[in-house]
């Protein structure tokens, strides 16, 4: 994806140079709008790029949504955000910042891959094998801003090709039923016109498989289970998304052109800001020090886990950060809970506003093959029994490290195991533990009752979590008000 970005960064670099210098004379080279711009294929592939720069946002995926997962037992939100800390403590409302910030950045791409699923068919002139990867592009990139919206706030307006042509955006809720049906229609779509592979020049573009797997992970919180084993096993038994030689490559600066990573955050560093390494890292190496990992997870690992190393930075490790320099020593004066994530630090330098960065291509993974296989593994085992899973679990393991033992008969209790060490710091396990416990498999209140002393700041407080109420965010309170008694509150807020 580093040559879509680097389009639209172009742009942002001439911006900045104007407003910083006086009497610059610019052409205007023309006004586009709808009716105007898809002219030919260069403005219909341009307009697709325009859908995946919202992933490059602070707001939207790289901070907004992975503070949500504060909330669970994996990591202490640290900084100095009130609205992180009332989302870690389950005591947010609907005017919270978090809560607002992302709800924009999702709808907006709904609006742009809604645009572009009305616009690019009139092409006139198209090359039909660009035509349909770009129709699927945006039929996945829609689908993937619905889930977003249905996994954290739950029923949310759906704005149809109709709506969006007649400019009919206040719309009412829709059910989270209709919203399900909505996202996998799309997503359906996206299986069938997207390629399964890449060459080097679309890179990070999504594919079959990451439609797939948004589908597997779409019947899961479904409680569709049957057809989520059917769609993933469809990704598995594919060989363009095959899980990485070792765990370990899914996090460096060589990992863009991994066959397990389905879809990610690309760029080329120091021209994109990757947020995601300036949160994780620690404030003395340039980040913020935001979401610290807990005792609890280190202690999740087993020995000879290979992915605790991967996963966590602890005190006294060495780590080269990329900045030039000698390996830098994790101490403990860099985290109040003693660890901090590895996985995010291996992208840093994160900027060019310092000037000590080297450019380097990155891919942050959004979803990785590893996750599917889990997602299969759970629901044959709650379809068909214990050990129904043990040959997708054991896949995962092996690779993670020779050294760790094979499970036999596993039942949910390994699964669950495996999902939390596999996939520590990406944003899975809040929503893991809340569809578990929908279902009756996990207390997520014991669970969350029991992480409350997070940190030495703060020893002593208490989480409640309330069921119904926190399955799901407020609808934030500006959009409640712009919307004039259109969109309705979600219950208990």
């Amino acid at each position: 994806m580093k040559t879509k970005i680097n389009i639209l960064v172009l742009t942002a670099i001439v911006l900045l140079s104007a407003s910083c210098k006086k009497n610059l004379d610019l052409d205007q080279k023309g006004v586009y709008n709808t009716d105007n711009y898809f002219r030919n294929e260069t403005d219909g592939v341009n307009a697709v790029t325009g859908i995946y720069n919202l992933l490059e946002q602070e707001d939207y995926i790289s901070h907004a949504e992975t503070t949500f997962d504060v909330a669970s037992d994996d990591y202490w939100r640290s900084g100095d955000h009130s609205e992180d800390e009332a989302i870690e403590n389950l005591t947010y409302d609907a005017s919270n910042a978090q809560v607002r910030y992302s709800w924009t950045y999702k709808y907006e791409t709904v609006n742009r891959s809604t645009n572009a699923i009305i616009n690019i068919p009139k092409i006139p002139v198209m090359n039909e094998a660009v035509r349909n990867r770009s129709m699927g592009e945006a039929y996945f990139m829609r689908a993937f801003g619905y889930w977003r919206l249905m996994l954290i706030y739950g029923d949310v307006p759906i704005i149809s090709e109709s709506d969006f042509t007649n400019k009919t955006f206040n719309k009412p809720k829709s059910s989270i039923e209709e919203v399900r049906k909505q996202i996998e229609a799309d997503l359906l779509k996206a299986v069938d016109l997207l390629p399964e592979s890449y060459g080097a020049t679309d890179r990070g573009r999504v594919s079959k498989g990451t439609a797939l797997g948004l589908l597997t992970k779409l019947y899961m919180y479904w409680e569709k289970l049957p057809q989520a084993i059917t769609t993933g096993q469809r990704l598995i038994n594919n060989p363009n998304y095959n899980l990485a030689a070792t765990f370990q490559e899914n996090f460096t600066r060589q990992n863009v052109s991994s066959t397990e990573i389905l879809f990610s955050v690309q760029g080329l560093q120091n021209i994109v800001q990757n947020d995601y390494t300036i949160y994780y890292i620690p404030r003395a190496w340039g980040g913020y020090g935001f979401s610290q990992p807990l005792q609890g997870l280190a202690d999740e690992f087993e020995a000879n886990d290979s992915r605790k190393a991967a996963t966590l930075l602890s005190v006294g490790d060495k780590i080269n950060i990329g900045d030039g320099v000698d390996d830098q020593t994790f101490t403990s004066s860099l985290s109040s809970t003693g660890f901090a994530f590895r996985k995010y630090a291996v992208f840093y330098p994160f900027g060019s506003a310092e000037g000590n960065g080297v450019d380097h291509n990155y891919a942050v993974p959004l979803m990785r093959s590893a996750d599917i296989y889990l997602l299969v593994a759970e629901a044959r085992i709650r379809t068909q029994g214990a050990g129904a899973g043990d040959a997708l679990i054991n896949q995962v393991r092996r690779r993670a490290s020779a050294l760790l033992p094979p499970v036999s008969g596993a039942g949910m209790t390994q699964l669950i195991h495996e999902r939390r060490v596999e996939l520590a710091g990406e944003g899975e396990r809040h929503q893991d533990l809340m569809r578990w416990d929908k279902t009756g498999i996990v207390n997520i209140a014991t669970i969350y009752n029991r992480a409350v002393s997070k940190a030495p700041v703060d020893q002593g407080k208490t989480v409640t979590f309330i069921r119904p109420k926190h399955y799901y965010y407020p609808i934030p309170q500006v959009e409640i008000d712009k919307a004039g008694g259109v969109l309705v509150q979600n219950p208990n807020f």
